[in-house]
């Protein structure tokens, strides 16, 4: 049986543009699910109205659900109807619909159970992106390599993804995040499972379409859900799930290091306030547990690098 591919775009405010991005999508898709996030413009009655693609399904939400709950709708659909690749397209137009086929054939291949496009991939493509988007999205790019584990990762809030159909039921709906940080935070729940995921390379295209996400007002809210998502993800990976030999260099680190720093300072202070000359000894008392931490954590990382997952599990779940 030949496997099908749903495409899910979740409509807010893309009235201008979501009917010509229905119509470039290729004859691979078996099925298109048009989410209407509760749109001020109707979007769903308009494609309805306007759309006699046959593989066309509209989908209403009464309240808005935000980006992530649209998609979620989505798949849930998809999968009822027995979608085997369900593919994220967002409906503005700054994603090209020909390169589905390029998202979904290493899953189709066995090589991956989520791909992701990475506009970064190209360096003489990146002087199309706004700079204050370009440098948003390369800060929270790093920030996101280590919450979601995903260090080969770039461009972590590209919305243009393809996920088998086991890997999304892996997932846990009710707690993945339902608004702009979903991308994020499906790596997160993604790396939890162990799925495989993989960059797709993908140019920059900016048109005449407006954003609903403004970096200025999102930066704190996802540096605070990066760092929640990174404690839950060490807990899960090195203290519940298993205990390897990173788990105690991460422990042991941090104690050093903090020891180290504490003891270093009091001192510093004290003979800053006295103006004694600190002894040797309490000086290198300081500076070994200090460096020695630095190096059991350098270590982590390296080990938290080295493990980032490398094979697919959506054949296992079949």
């Amino acid at each position: 049986m030949s496997p099908l591919i749903a495409v899910v775009i979740p409509c807010y405010l893309v009235k201008a543009h979501v009917l010509d991005v229905i119509e470039r999508i290729g004859p691979e898709v078996s099925l298109i699910y048009v989410v209407d996030d509760a749109c001020p413009e109707s979007s769903g009655q308009y494609v309805k109205q306007h759309c006699h693609d046959p593989r066309v399904r509209i989908v209403q939400h009464a309240v808005n659900q935000g980006v992530g709950g649209a998609v979620l709708t989505g798949y849930t659909q998809a999968l009822a109807d027995g979608a085997t690749v369900l593919v994220k397209l967002d409906g503005d137009g700054q994603m090209d619909p020909a390169l589905i086929p390029r998202f979904i054939a290493p899953i189709l291949r066995g090589q991956a159970d989520y791909t992701k496009g990475n506009r970064f991939y190209d360096l003489t493509q990146l002087g199309q992106m706004p700079k204050l988007r370009l440098f948003g999205n390369a800060m929270l790019s790093l920030v996101a390599k280590l919450s979601t584990g995903y260090w080969q990762l770039f461009d972590i809030n590209n919305g243009f993804t393809a996920i088998h159909a086991n890997a999304v039921r892996c997932l846990p709906f009710d707690k993945i995040s339902q608004r702009f940080f979903f991308e994020s935070d499906m790596l997160f729940r993604l790396n939890t499972v162990r799925a495989l995921v993989v960059d797709i390379p993908m140019d920059a295209r900016y048109g005449d379409e407006i954003s609903n996400l403004n970096i200025r007002k999102i930066v704190g809210e996802f540096l605070v859900k990066h760092c929640q998502n990174f404690g839950k993800r060490i807990f899960y990976n090195y203290f519940l799930r298993d205990m390897t030999v990173a788990s105690l260099e991460l422990v042991f680190g941090l104690g050093l290091l903090l020891f180290g720093l504490l003891y270093g300072s009091m001192h510093w202070m004290h003979a800053i306030s006295t103006g004694t000359v600190t002894p040797l000894g309490t000086i290198m008392l300081a500076a070994l547990p200090t460096m020695l931490g630095l190096q059991l954590l350098l270590a982590f990382v390296a080990y938290d690098v080295a493990s980032v997952p490398r094979r697919p599990i959506h054949p296992d779940l079949s």
